[in-house]
């Protein structure tokens, strides 16, 4: 079974750093894209970074570029998204996201929940 479990959510002050993990199990982690989506309420899902294989390349929306950091240790089958400088905006449901290169799939985790208020 393909299983994605997020983690490291929480509150903070506007300022503040979290890191978020996203733990992958059923399927080969290596072969896959792994992006880290947000919604906030009343607004649509959008991409906040991706990381491809092999931490060859990275994406960011403009809107955290320079303030968040994704990461994978494929050893450990677990992808990071280090979030420093939050501001309110960055409220959201973080949402894990697996795209398997070799085996065409996507998964998704259930979420966890950042707010950033103070």
């Amino acid at each position: 079974q393909v299983q994605l479990v997020e983690s490291g959510g929480g509150l903070v002050q506007p300022g503040g750093s979290l890191r978020l993990s996203c733990a992958a199990s059923g399927f080969t982690f290596a072969l896959s894209d792994m992006s880290w989506y947000r919604q906030a309420p009343g607004k649509e899902r959008e991409l906040v970074a991706t990381i491809g294989t092999f931490s060859i390349s990275t994406k960011y929306a403009d809107s955290v570029k320079g303030r968040f950091t994704i990461s994978r240790d494929d050893a450990k089958n677990t992808v990071f998204l280090q979030m420093n400088s939050l501001k309110p905006e960055d409220t959201a449901v973080y949402y894990c996201n697996a795209q398997g290169k070799v085996r065409s799939f996507t998964a998704w985790g259930q979420g966890t929940q950042v707010t950033v208020s103070s």
